[in-house]
């Protein structure tokens, strides 16, 4: 008898990981709850032990996920390896994230890259890969291969920490698009179900 897979692991990373990390972690997460998938967040620099910044809470819970329990912890060598998707706020992080373990280069993305790629991948080929994990396995070879056709944008998400309310909803409203494009494609249906 074959012992079941582990979960595919998403490892999305900033700067504190109190803010745009945990935000995408907690909204993706709840996206794939009951999934063979787990996601985790890290900090470049992160202010380690610090639960998800006052001004981000009520945003991750208006979308229906938590951001209860949740601890900042500094990005490592260990955790980039141990992940099969690693997502980044910024070129900044992706940068970093490579700079750390260059073999991540394949599978690291920054958000906003990486849902402008989704939403090129035709869903019956991420759907085919089987489940959600193995969605995740396969996501970062598909989204390449759409590279040429998805064109450039801008890839870096606001860090919001320091700013009012307003500044906090305007890096939200950068964020759960994408997470939702990324989330639909994992789940197995067309992201333009989500439009």
């Amino acid at each position: 008898m074959t012992s079941p897979q582990p979960p595919a692991r998403i490892l999305v990373v900033c700067t504190g990981n109190i803010c745009r990390s945990p935000a995408v972690e907690r909204l993706l997460a709840a996206r794939l709850v009951g999934s063979d998938v787990e996601v985790t967040s890290a900090g470049t620099r992160a202010v380690v032990g610090h639960p998800v910044s006052d001004l981000m809470v009520p945003l991750v819970r208006g979308a229906g996920a938590s951001a209860d329990g949740f601890a900042a912890r500094q990005l490592t060598a260990d955790l980039v390896r141990d992940a099969d998707l690693v997502i980044a706020l910024t070129r900044g992080h992706r940068s970093a994230i490579v700079e750390l373990v260059p073999a991540a280069v394949r599978r690291t993305f920054t958000l906003l890259e990486l849902a402008r790629l989704v939403a090129h991948v035709d869903p019956t080929v991420v759907h085919a890969a089987g489940s959600p994990g193995d969605r995740v396995r396969a996501l970062p070879t598909l989204a390449a291969a759409v590279r040429h056709v998805a064109g450039q944008g801008d890839d870096d998400v606001e860090d919001p920490i320091g700013g009012n309310e307003a500044v906090y909803q305007a890096s939200y409203d950068q964020m759960a698009p994408a997470v939702a494009t990324i989330a639909t494609a994992l789940q197995g249906w067309s992201p333009a179900a989500t439009a």
